[in-house]
């Protein structure tokens, strides 16, 4: 695919996710579109459907291969997209994102600010603590299991 190709792909991307448009954004996927592609500020279009909460989308997007740790660098979007979903209350996008791998206690800013857990908790998001704190102690009995 030609580089000028990518790129309007890629726009399009962007278009369809802020826009929340599951099915355009299946569509441009489907048609060769980067789900690991930036804007030319660092955001990612992961970061900005996690932020949205919207889980249908960000399924979409790390099923075609978007990375659920990579940090997003966008000025007032920069941060990782378990982040920025717990700091919304986004349980259901937390849920797509710990179903595909996101480190429930990798902290954002390089691993120098909060974790997930303390957006939540910060952000009053009862359910959403809950559910990074069920799937930090799945995660931790999984690299040391209990005899």
């Amino acid at each position: 695919m030609k580089q000028r190709q990518r790129k309007k792909l890629s726009r399009r991307l962007f278009q369809a996710v802020l826009a929340g448009d599951v099915r355009c954004v299946k569509a441009v996927l489907g048609n060769g579109a980067s789900p690991g592609w930036r804007d030319g500020d660092g955001t990612t279009p992961l970061y900005l459907a996690s932020v949205q909460g919207e889980a249908e989308v960000v399924r979409l997007l790390l099923a075609g291969g978007a990375r659920p740790d990579e940090e997003s660098g966008g000025a007032g979007a920069e941060g990782t997209p378990l982040c920025a979903v717990a700091c919304w209350g986004h349980t259901e996008a937390v849920r797509e994102l710990l179903a595909h791998g996101a480190d429930p206690e990798l902290r954002e800013d390089r691993g120098t600010g909060w974790s997930p857990l303390e957006w939540a908790e910060r952000g009053a998001h009862s359910e959403t603590a809950e559910v990074l704190r069920a799937a930090k102690t799945h995660r931790a009995t999984e690299v040391h299991p209990v005899p």
